[in-house]
């Protein structure tokens, strides 16, 4: 009996001991040694994965992970999708990261008045997208930045920015004030890409909104240098200043030229430029000019816009630009 009872102590032990290895292989430190990457395509089986994980050294066997994640797993599926696998993470923390869908997550960004051949450069530049990219129609992507994952299309990775803009403005446009002078979504923005190129200081866009609503009220030229640049570049850098004919050049877009809006955007706006057009500043001012600190004094009146220009001027001068 003595004798039976040591037996049955001893493989007590050895079942004891099995599942601690058991649990140590499946919970313990995994075999890869620096970090890896392993994509899961759309559709893979739990066993595809199992062999993709085993085959980039990120477990020790597909067999045994397979075993592991029937008995010792919750159940979860996995999601397709291409994962960054740290240094020794553990094959329950790889089917959890799996199961999770915590894939790896890269960015492409629209900062805000992009012209939209800029964002077809950055998409076009983005590393593990795939096919070609289409040139947005201009003030139709919503800048921001935008996750995408390895084999993502970049046709419809701009299709996503659009689809943003279209959600945007409509909730925009839905809780417009009164006193916005856009009789449309288009014109607003139309004219919230002005705004955008005009100032790159937030406190300022409800007022420069405010000038060039007061001016499209009165009939008043709007006389946006942006917008002469426009049809030159394509809204890149001019890198020069504006000649005397672009001034008097009549495309379409040229606001010296011609009165009222050009005929589309000029760039592509943020929300902060559409929210100030359509939630103008409460203001009289018709005019405006840099004040030499990166933003801009305004005036209600010709007389005071052309004190303050003359001020610029001088501070100009004292700094050696003219």
């Amino acid at each position: 009996m003595r004798r039976i009872g040591c037996l049955g102590l001893i493989a007590g032990l050895l079942v004891i001991a099995g599942l601690f290895a058991v649990m140590q292989s499946w919970g313990g430190a995994g075999p890869a040694r620096t970090p890896l990457t392993v994509t899961i395509p759309q559709g893979a089986s739990l066993s595809a994965a199992a062999v993709a994980l085993e085959k980039a050294g990120a477990i020790p066997s597909a067999d045994r992970f397979r075993l592991f994640a029937r008995f010792l797993g919750d159940g979860d599926p996995i999601r397709a999708g291409e994962y960054r696998i740290p240094a020794g993470l553990s094959q329950s923390d790889i089917l959890k990261l799996m199961q999770g869908g915590r894939t790896v997550q890269r960015f492409v960004a629209v900062p805000e008045g992009w012209p939209s051949v800029l964002v077809q450069e950055a998409v076009t530049n983005a590393p593990q997208l795939e096919g070609p990219t289409p040139l947005p129609p201009e003030g139709s992507v919503l800048p921001d930045s935008y996750s995408y994952q390895r084999g993502d299309s970049r046709a419809e990775t701009v299709a996503r920015m659009q689809a943003a803009m279209d959600r945007y403005l409509a909730t925009a446009w839905a809780a417009r004030k009164p006193t916005t002078v856009a009789k449309t979504p288009r014109e607003a923005l139309i004219l919230a890409s002005i705004v955008e190129k005009e100032t790159s200081k937030p406190a300022e866009r409800r007022t420069v909104a405010a000038v060039y609503s007061n001016r499209l009220r009165i009939g008043m030229p709007l006389q946006a240098d942006p917008t002469v640049i426009y049809p030159i570049t394509k809204g890149r850098p001019l890198g020069r200043r504006i000649l005397r004919s672009e001034l008097t050049a009549k495309n379409g877009y040229n606001t010296y030229a011609s009165r009222g809006l050009p005929v589309g955007p000029i760039a592509n706006p943020g929300k902060a430029s559409i929210d100030a057009v359509l939630d103008p500043a409460d203001t009289q001012a018709l005019y405006f000019v840099a004040d030499g600190t990166g933003g801009h004094v305004f005036a209600d009146t010709l007389e005071q816009h052309n004190a303050n220009v003359r001020k610029w001027y001088a501070i100009r001068k004292a700094r050696g630009e003219m």
